[in-house]
């Protein structure tokens, strides 16, 4: 799986899960348990990860929603 997203932001991994599921893009977020272990700090940030073969399709979807700063850099990019 790929990371699309990285954040703190509780509204904005639900949005990307909507949107992502509306999509038919299968997608985890990762971290969340560690994000509720460390209590209300945000130092643990949560991953939205999607298969690497949907990447794409993804990032364009999020591009489109208008949240393209939210967007990790690509492999190869800083």
């Amino acid at each position: 799986m790929e990371e699309l997203v990285r954040t703190n932001d509780p509204v904005l991994i639900s949005f990307l899960e909507s949107i992502l599921e509306e999509a038919g893009i299968k997608h985890f977020v990762a971290d969340g348990n560690m994000s509720i272990l460390e209590g209300s700090l945000a130092m643990i940030p949560r991953r939205v990860l999607v298969d690497g073969d949907q990447l794409q399709k993804a990032r364009r979807l999020v591009c489109d929603a208008g949240l393209e700063h939210e967007l990790r850099p690509e492999r190869g990019q800083a």
